[in-house]
């Protein structure tokens, strides 16, 4: 894919539905008595790869990728079958991890497995609480990593403190809590996502919450019902519509029905903090999940600290926030970001190499980065290694850059927003 200069940015646009609550929509539905019917759902291949494996698993699901509503027939908490082949996650984190936790208190094994990407990806995170639990793996490979067979268990409840912020791990040890004798407890050091906790409540799970929302509880005894989900706009695909509308001249762009949950609104925080311009409208709330229509103009931005518990809040976002900060007059300072290394690619490393292709001043840090901003980029040759954020980012990048920009593997962004390439050309007609 080669971009070319980008400039006057205007109009609307309906970006795909959040990726985190398409995934858990097929989860809870395949574990709910009744048909859950879901609106918006995203048709990326993460979101696939979820309803290939639970198909797999005995779930009917009807897919209408012109519509984008998904039904699921759920069977039950204990309604799922034994697979007669591999559990193929494809490249998606999310799907290993969230389903690791509901297959790890079934009566049958399960191999799972996916691309080269999830074989490297740290599973040791999810494996050891869920072992506490009574649940046995097996790693086929030298780490614990994918792919692994998982030996389902009679599962007890146990009070996990996470050593990490993260989502996924969070909703695998609730999703295997769901089974489990007695009470579940996660506490993180830092609020992550809570997608999981607000579709728990909804579909009638015993759940509660305290300490700020960093300790969450499941107890047993749970019987799932049916729901209508409507998915909002993700903000994580908003937030590269976000960085173009604020950093090419002469544009202002409104991105339409965007979730705006306030465990994930950190780019947003971010922007403010560099000087955005940003407006909200159409405010409304979706079985607990905030929505807004979002309108961002171009404006001259200026460098920032981003640290701390902000952080599981835009970890997703960092890589566009790092371009953002290439065209930011003064230093922005990246920190406590250690888990960009265990992503897709270790995107410290890869927004740094590639920034630099560009000829922006960064320094990688062990966790995080510094942006001396305001330098002028030029095109280059950017190797996305096959990571759908790289690869959006420096679309953004090289529309602004001197020059052509080409990215290699610009196809991985089918994962998560398949139509991106044509939505932001779209915008300067």
């Amino acid at each position: 894919m080669k971009i070319s200069h980008l400039s006057n940015l205007h109009g609307e646009i309906n970006i795909p539905g959040d990726k985190s609550i398409s995934h858990r929509s097929i989860m809870l539905g395949a574990l709910a008595s009744g048909t859950t019917e879901v609106s918006g759902f995203l048709q990326g291949a993460d979101c696939l790869s979820s309803i290939a494996c639970f198909k797999k698993l005995g779930i009917e699901i009807e897919n209408n990728c012109k519509t984008n509503i998904v039904k699921i027939h759920g069977k039950g908490l204990h309604g799922l079958t034994a697979p007669k082949e591999v559990l193929d996650v494809g490249n998606s984190g999310t799907t290993t991890r969230l389903m690791s936790g509901i297959l790890a208190a079934q009566s049958f094994p399960s191999k799972v497995d996916g691309d080269a990407s999830i074989r490297k990806r740290p599973m040791g995170r999810i494996i050891t609480p869920l072992s506490e639990m009574g649940a046995s793996f097996e790693c086929l490979s030298n780490d614990k990593c994918a792919p692994y067979i998982i030996h389902g268990g009679n599962l007890h409840g146990i009070n996990y403190n996470s050593p990490v912020a993260s989502a996924q791990v969070k909703s695998s040890i609730l999703l295997a809590g769901l089974y489990a004798e007695g009470s579940t407890t996660v506490t993180e050091p830092a609020l992550s996502r809570n997608h999981t906790e607000l579709m728990f409540e909804s579909f009638g799970v015993d759940i509660k919450v305290t300490n700020s929302g960093k300790t969450v509880t499941v107890n047993s005894g749970n019987k799932l019902m049916a729901q209508h989900i409507h998915v909002p706009g993700d903000i994580s695909s908003a937030a590269y519509f976000i960085a173009a509308g604020l950093i090419t001249p002469n544009s202002e762009i409104t991105i339409k029905n965007v979730g705006i949950n306030p465990t994930r609104d950190g780019i947003l925080t971010v922007c403010k903090m560099m000087g955005a311009d940003i407006k909200y409208s159409n405010i409304k709330d979706d079985i607990g999940e905030p929505v807004a229509d979002i309108t961002v103009s171009t404006t001259t931005l200026h460098g920032c600290t981003i640290e701390g518990d902000i952080i599981p809040k835009l970890i997703d976002e960092i890589p566009i926030i790092a371009i953002m900060a290439a065209f930011a007059e003064g230093t922005t300072i990246i920190k406590d970001a250690q888990e960009l290394k265990v992503k897709e690619s270790n995107r410290i490393d890869v927004m740094s190499t590639n920034l630099k292709l560009m000829g922006c001043d960064i320094e990688p840090t062990e966790d995080g980065m510094i942006i001396n901003g305001g330098k002028p980029l030029h095109g280059a040759v950017i190797d996305s290694k096959l990571d759908h954020r790289i690869a959006m980012s420096f679309a953004i990048a090289g529309g602004l850059a001197d020059g052509d920009t080409e990215i290699t593997g610009a196809e991985c962004v089918n994962i998560s927003y398949p139509s991106f390439y044509n939505d932001l050309y779209n915008l300067t007609k």
